[in-house]
């Protein structure tokens, strides 16, 4: 499993973090003042990446969450075999079946390439 540690303050928006046990992109982050004797609060608004739920958390700014380590990369389509693509990267020649997304059905043939991520074990395709 591929993370790193980072405070709640360093996040941004368009970035990655994990929510129970999920890899999420940030959508929104807002903070609130610190009251007289607390510290200030963000409340973060994110999508988890595989199963687009979204979800919502409040942290001090100064607590430490799980950022995971997204991987961009390229692969060649194989063969289509029902609701899998069999793909393989291009750049370690490995050769793996993830489920087609809704999205991307009409425009998967063999021989194309593709682009998809990577996240904690689990991979996606994200352009075509």
């Amino acid at each position: 499993m591929s993370i790193t540690i980072a405070e709640v303050r360093t996040l941004r928006p368009n970035r990655y973090m994990i929510i129970d046990d999920e890899p999420c992109k940030i959508n929104s982050i807002s903070t609130s003042k610190p009251g007289k004797h607390g510290e200030a609060k963000a409340r973060i608004e994110a999508v988890g990446i595989f199963d687009k739920q979204k979800r919502s958390v409040v942290h001090p700014v100064k607590h430490k969450v799980q950022v995971p380590m997204i991987d961009k990369r390229k692969a060649q389509v194989l063969a289509i075999m029902g609701e899998e693509v069999q793909l393989m990267d291009l750049e370690s020649y490995d050769t793996f079946n993830i489920p087609i997304p809704d999205e991307f059905k009409d425009d998967l043939d063999p021989g194309i390439e593709i682009n998809y991520l990577e996240a904690l074990g689990r991979r996606k395709i994200t352009r075509v």
